[in-house]
């Protein structure tokens, strides 16, 4: 006899300490979840249970290196809620090293790892920790330049979207001279095309802008790329969401995140709503990560 699968929505929130875990559930509790922070892992599958039966189908629950028996017992514990027939999430919760260790200092916080030195030696001990936990994601959630109002706003879109939706798509921009995104599931470097920096009159401009939008849109090579990368998305969209994966994000960079990448990231996610659009399992939202954070000279 199939045993009874639950109508639940289950989050597992993890990640690095300092990332904002108590930050996203609270905001998960304003969309209506039931959260609960650092559950003892040998209470995680009776309480799903309990949960489950008592028809709430909205939970989110924070597991990090506090509990970490809970990694100890991880496998087990995701096999018994797949024996349940509870779907889940898990969303890691990341941040560069260098942030972490300035929230810290800035906080005076004491780390879980505190024992192994100084902070920073504590992050490189937890992420070391979790290096598996992180694979095993569902979502990277990188929150190193989110201000709170830009955290509130990727949760709400990430937690609250229709329930026609199964793959939610983010592509964005980036500069590599700040950093590859930690979160992004696929990365394309565009520093290959010619640079609008170098042109007087664009150099102030973004790819916002019509003239650099043209410049870089329009050469031969950027044409062939769009074409060709374009193909590959729409190829590997359906292969991802049969596999289970539930958020994407697209990362465009080029050196500042300022010109190319800005112009490119627009044209391609343009065309992934355009061709999506009759397909309500799937949502695009376009941004850009660092197209404002330094102003040219």
């Amino acid at each position: 006899m199939t045993e009874k699968k639950y109508a639940m929505d289950l989050n597992i929130i993890t990640g690095m300490s300092g990332a904002g875990k108590s930050n996203v559930i609270r905001l998960l509790e304003d969309l209506g979840y039931y959260c609960v922070d650092n559950l003892p892992p040998e209470l995680f599958i009776r309480f799903v249970d309990l949960l489950a039966k008592a028809g709430f189908d909205k939970v989110s629950i924070v597991v990090d290196i506090r509990s970490e028996s809970f990694f100890l017992s991880l496998y087990d514990i995701l096999a018994q809620l797949k024996g349940m027939q509870i779907d889940y999430r898990i969303v890691f919760l990341d941040a560069s090293d260098e942030v972490l260790v300035r929230r810290y200092k800035e906080t005076r916080r004491r780390h879980p790892l505190a024992d192994e030195g100084t902070i920073s030696n504590s992050i490189k001990e937890e992420r070391k920790r979790l290096r598996t936990l992180r694979g095993m994601a569902d979502t990277v959630l990188d929150t190193s330049d989110l201000s709170i109002s830009q955290l509130h706003d990727r949760v709400y879109r990430m937690f609250n979207q229709d329930s026609n939706v199964e793959m939610a798509i983010s592509i964005m921009s980036f500069g590599y001279k700040y950093g590859i995104p930690i979160d992004a599931d696929l990365v394309m470097d565009v520093r290959f095309l010619p640079n609008p920096f170098y042109v007087p009159q664009l150099k102030l401009l973004t790819g916002k802008d019509e003239e650099v939008y043209d410049y870089v849109i329009s050469s031969q090579d950027a044409k062939i790329f769009v074409e060709k990368y374009f193909d590959l998305l729409k190829y590997i969209l359906p292969l991802y969401l049969a596999e289970g994966k539930h958020h994407l994000t697209i990362a465009i960079g080029c050196t500042g995140g300022r010109h190319r990448s800005v112009a490119l990231v627009i044209k391609i996610g343009e065309m992934l709503q355009q061709f999506l659009a009759n397909q309500p399992i799937y949502s695009v939202v376009i941004s850009h990560r660092d197209m404002d954070k330094v102003k040219v000279n």
